[in-house]
């Protein structure tokens, strides 16, 4: 079974850094895991308007408010199929503020429909986001998001980019440092930064039934509006 970045990227998936290749790879078929633990050198917002929103965010696990350095976190991949029967994998960040524990989760399948990986945000997937996968000349992968759509019982409304943030991703590996290194920055286009990160981590590879994607990282609802 072909991963979902696999399907999304083509035959530019092999230009991925080996590493990253490794990363992006499994599928549920696999029965592997990847768990990464790391720091955050900075995790930012921006201007104080933004506050409320991100505290809404929070409630869903999509997005917060808190700003910090060197901030210990955790990544859990787990590639699974959910109740559709769909490929999908979960991208849950876990951030150790201090005082509080906050975490970003996303699940996310690929859609023929759509020819590309969908990311479906927070616990209820009440939201989902075209992604547009590319590989650099350094084989580190950028991710960038495109149309949004909001699913809540029988409502389904595409969310104007000029209302959301558009989200820039970068992770590659460095070599030297033997790590990942990963930087995020959510901006929109009239009011400019959002919310951002950036920050290393080193993988550990689950196998067999360690592997089995447990339900704490498994979004509440799943919905099967792509």
């Amino acid at each position: 079974m072909t991963s979902i970045f696999q399907q999304a990227l083509g035959a530019e998936f092999d230009r991925l850094h080996p590493e990253l290749r490794r990363r992006f790879g499994f599928a549920s078929a696999d029965r592997t895991a990847c768990i990464g633990t790391g720091v955050m050198d900075e995790i930012w917002r921006g201007r104080a308007f933004t506050v409320p929103f991100l505290h809404l965010g929070a409630t869903r696990n999509i997005l917060f408010p808190e700003r910090g350095r060197d901030v210990p976190f955790t990544i859990e991949n787990y590639a699974y199929q959910d109740g559709y029967g769909r490929e999908t994998v979960t991208f849950v960040r876990t951030f150790e503020l201090p005082g509080v524990r906050r975490r970003f989760d996303a699940t996310m399948i690929y859609s023929p429909l759509r020819g590309r990986v969908i990311d479906y945000l927070g616990t209820h997937q009440h939201v989902a986001v075209d992604l547009d996968l590319s590989v650099d000349g350094s084989g580190g992968l950028h991710i960038r998001t495109g149309s949004q759509r909001f699913y809540e019982g029988l409502i389904g409304a595409r969310l104007p980019l000029a209302l959301s943030g558009t989200a820039d991703v970068h992770e590659w590996y460095d070599d030297q440092a033997q790590c990942f290194r990963i930087q995020v920055t959510v901006a929109n286009g009239r009011f400019g930064p959002l919310f951002g990160y950036r920050g290393s981590f080193t993988a550990a590879y689950l196998t067999a039934e360690e592997a089995q994607a447990p339900a704490s990282v498994r979004p509440v609802r799943e919905t099967s509006r792509d």
